[in-house]
């Protein structure tokens, strides 16, 4: 996992309530443990017709859309099954953070755990987002602020632990690993040994 201090993107945006985790990836798709082209199937029954041919409108398959790093979702975003093929999907495709009034909570710890900026706002911020598509934002993990290039500013809050594993890019056993010295000097210590 790389480190995530800062994204710069401009957003692309899809209201849809309540869009679980079969529609961000089908359960088909989930035959891989590997997350290398999973985006290819992210959202792959609403940007493809029954055919095989793209749906011209879905908001992804839009030009406007192409390079968009954040996505601002509907309420109720991620809900569903727990599949963490849904947040490797997302990456892949190339999505670094979604934005929504409500992100299902599995899925939002699932997106925190492999670097994927899962990011809960309050109504009115959301609604501007939502008003505003391809705006330019930068998301700033350290400060927790959302910066649209007018100088609007929107605050969120990230759960401690999880904020610290993506500005320092390590995932939970990455840093179970990086406190291995505290972990030997607590095993020589111990009153008992096996």
């Amino acid at each position: 996992m790389k480190p995530v201090t800062r994204i710069r993107s401009r957003t692309v945006v899809l209201p849809t309530r309540d869009i679980d985790t079969d529609q961000i990836i089908a359960a088909r798709f989930l035959t891989t443990t590997s997350r290398a082209g999973l985006g290819k199937h992210a959202f792959y029954d609403l940007r493809f017709n029954k055919d095989g041919t793209e749906n011209p409108d879905f908001v992804l398959n839009k030009p406007e859309a192409s390079g968009c790093g954040v996505l601002v979702a509907g309420n109720n975003f991620g809900c569903g099954s727990s599949r963490e093929h849904a947040p490797w999907a997302l990456l892949d495709y190339g999505f670094e953070a979604i934005i929504s009034t409500e992100i299902a909570d599995i899925f939002r710890n699932n997106a925190l755990k492999n670097g994927l900026v899962a990011i809960v706002v309050d109504e009115e911020s959301h609604q501007w987002f939502l008003d505003n598509p391809g705006v330019e934002l930068t998301i700033d993990i350290e400060t927790m602020t959302i910066t649209a290039g007018d100088g609007r500013a929107t605050a969120f809050s990230l759960d401690g632990f999880a904020r610290h594993c993506l500005i320092e890019g390590v995932d939970q056993l990455g840093f179970l690993q990086q406190q291995q010295d505290a972990i030997n000097r607590f095993e020589e210590n111990r009153s008992w040994k096996p």
